[in-house]
């Protein structure tokens, strides 16, 4: 039995039941391709601009700005963007940013909890049609003789949209709970890099100059200065006035 004919037999609920398969495994495929290309680049673009960001916020600001095609690099790229900021606008730029890029990595959830929630009921529906159906054809002289196996048969294939409707749930539940994973994952990747951006933004602002220590070298020697003594120097001056 191929899936063509279990298709068939399924009964009238299988259409819709394909059409949820159709927009979950659409979600899916593209959810994988998102998280594969976040997962893969964001530590090198936290690290890149943190590190610039020691030196020089111009270079860490070019760096943010050229992975804005990250999740991550929008969300460093925010508050050095800000022409003047203080401390409380730069966290504020960092949080309202991070707030915007969790919800968008949620896209495509409530789609897939759709999925999860009326596959099950799909399927159960069309096995109570199929059941409807079968039984309404058994009369009651007929019970016990050859003409019930049909019935049975029946039965048993109304059986295949409950069990599509399970699989079809199952499988979108697996994905789910794995994107929702990764994006409780980021909200910590985010808390991170942002509460060490701010840290080095407070430390050194943009426009500040790291002044250089001078140390001192020379000897104790070659600072101490002599000095005269004041008997000395009195018993001299009244020699010379005499």
């Amino acid at each position: 039995m191929d899936i063509l004919d279990l298709f068939k037999k399924g009964g009238p609920a299988m259409w819709p039941l394909l059409v949820l398969s159709v927009l979950s495994v659409s979600v899916i495929f593209e959810r994988l391709w998102f998280w594969l290309r976040i997962l893969s680049q964001e530590k090198q673009v936290v690290e890149r601009v943190l590190d610039a960001a020691i030196d020089s916020w111009e270079i860490a600001t070019e760096i943010a700005q050229k992975a804005t095609d990250q999740p991550i690099g929008r969300f460093l790229y925010a508050p050095l963007r800000l022409q003047k900021s203080d401390a409380e606008t730069f966290k504020l730029a960092l949080e309202s940013t991070a707030a915007e890029e969790i919800a968008g990595m949620r896209r495509g959830e409530k789609l897939l909890e759709s999925v999860i929630a009326l596959s099950p009921l799909l399927g159960l529906l069309g096995t109570v049609l199929g059941l409807i159906q079968s039984l309404r054809a058994i009369k009651i002289g007929d019970l016990g003789t050859e003409s019930t196996a049909g019935v049975t048969t029946g039965i048993g294939e109304s059986l295949i949209s409950t069990a599509s409707g399970l699989i079809v749930a199952i499988v979108t539940l697996v994905f789910y709970r794995l994107f929702q994973s990764f994006a409780v994952n980021q909200v910590k990747v985010f808390n991170k890099a942002g509460n060490d951006l701010e840290l080095l933004y407070r430390q050194s602002p943009p426009g500040f100059k790291k002044r250089e220590l001078v140390f001192i070298t020379e000897s104790p020697k070659e600072l101490t200065h002599p000095i005269e003594n004041p008997v000395t120097s009195s018993e001299s001056e009244q020699e010379n006035e005499s």
